[in-house]
């Protein structure tokens, strides 16, 4: 198991650049597969997610290049099926096979889902995946190993409603309907900035979709679609988790390639907090000016709201304001587990299951530790810490970087799951660190 040994109670100093969105392209990679000609995706970051998905596709039959520049070449021309043994072997903690399906009951009429991991921040069940599926025509088989999905009769177009806005759901839908005989429409959708880069994906491969004001998305199945040229959106994740070191441990950190469109709702919670933010042509300075920080009271929601993973390093810098913070996450179920890493190296914070600052939401008496309550300033010191899940780990990794005194931080190989080079980063803003396997 890895591990990094830190000495905190440094201000991270220096520039790091940012490259494509974890979130946008793995699912990118997925759509290369609905064309008929290769697909060029740009800015594609060197993480284990990304290794995850090409392995898969190239299970599949679709030949895959990856430049140290980060050009992505995707050729589909020999779509194969692939042995559901050696799609589980590949697929490992990811949940990203199950948006393959839409796309190889296209191409090949058939696909194999195996059981799916993926962080444990709350439910994610595939059943309402499933329950898309169908209603565009699809036959599902469930299997002792994982399940087997067919299309004997094609797919359809369907008329579907989310009851909530799941960013996954949406993905499914369009890679899904983009194909599909007829009209699709989709209320209730995501539309994360994510979504809107995929959707202009799927634009450039010849997909016809419309978005409307009201979350319904509309799409009018084609034939047949074509490869695509394109440079992945930025990822607003990994921004907001480098702005929010800068703030806890005092530094000041460029953030090459970052957007202020995307980032509005971070922004002004950066602001608020008390951080301070310069932005340029070419990316967002982030920096602690002095003087203390602000108490915040917050909930996170879908977007145009603040982002559920933006909370986590944020708790952290919040460990520093002076005064009484409250984060209501309405996303997902249990994502403050987090926070125990947290107090066992000095921060003030207790978690509710009640709505606390916030609309109630649809995990209100429901047993769920939702809400959490950060008291600060508080004296973070170094500690013994396991990695839980991706961004949960690199919020753990802010608190030791922050934190007097010596952290060993192991199952840190999980954050590279969503982090390109992230040790290589720490190096360059001036991290004072050692990394063991």
């Amino acid at each position: 198991m890895s591990q990094i040994t830190v000495r905190g109670g440094k201000p991270l100093n220096g520039r790091i650049e940012l490259k494509g969105a974890k979130n946008l392209v793995t699912k990118a990679m997925v759509a290369a597969l609905l064309g008929e000609t290769p697909s060029v995706l740009k800015d594609v970051p060197f993480i284990s997610d990304v290794d995850i998905v090409s392995r898969l596709l190239q299970l599949h039959g679709v030949a895959i290049t990856h430049s140290e520049d980060g050009v992505m070449s995707l050729d589909p021309s020999d779509v194969a099926s692939a042995r559901m043994v050696d799609i589980d072997a590949h697929a490992g903690s990811s949940r990203i096979p199950i948006l393959f399906c839409g796309p190889l009951l296209h191409r090949l009429g058939e696909a194999f889902i195996p059981g799916l991991g993926g962080c444990h921040i709350g439910d994610r069940p595939i059943d309402y995946h499933f329950e898309v599926l169908r209603k565009f025509g699809a036959v599902i088989e469930e299997l002792p190993n994982g399940t087997r999905l067919s299309a004997p009769k094609g797919l359809k177009g369907a008329k579907i409603s989310l009851p909530y806005p799941s960013v996954g759901a949406t993905e499914q839908v369009l890679l899904t309907a983009t194909r599909a005989e007829g009209l699709t429409e989709l209320s209730g959708a995501a539309i994360e900035p994510e979504i809107m880069d995929l959707i202009s994906i799927l634009q450039k491969m010849g997909a016809i979709i419309s978005v409307d004001t009201d979350r319904v998305i509309r799409i009018e199945g084609v034939k047949e679609l074509h490869g695509y040229t394109h440079r992945a959106l930025f990822d607003r994740n990994e921004a907001a988790s480098w702005a929010c070191a800068a703030l806890a441990t005092q530094g000041d950190i460029f953030v090459g390639g970052a957007r202020q469109q995307e980032m509005t709702a971070f922004l002004n919670v950066f602001r608020k907090v008390g951080g301070a933010f310069d932005i340029q042509d070419d990316g967002i300075r982030f920096f602690h000016p002095g003087g203390e920080l602000n108490p915040v009271v917050l909930e996170t929601d879908v977007h145009p709201g603040f982002m559920t993973d933006w909370q986590q390093p944020l708790v952290v810098a919040l460990t520093q304001a002076n005064g009484l913070s409250i984060i209501h996450e309405t996303v997902y179920e249990n994502r403050f587990g987090f926070t125990d890493a947290l107090v066992q190296m000095g921060a003030q914070i207790q978690i509710y299951r009640e709505c606390l600052g916030g609309n109630p939401c649809r995990f209100g008496q429901r047993n769920f530790y939702h809400s959490a309550v950060i008291n600060g300033p508080a004296k973070l010191t170094g500690a013994d810490i396991r990695v839980p899940d991706l961004r949960g780990g690199f919020s753990h990794m802010v608190a030791a970087l922050a934190a007097e005194g010596v952290s060993n931080v192991t199952n840190v190989q999980l954050i590279s799951r969503g982090y390109e080079h992230f040790l290589d980063k720490l190096a360059a803003l001036g991290a004072d660190f050692e990394y063991s396997e």
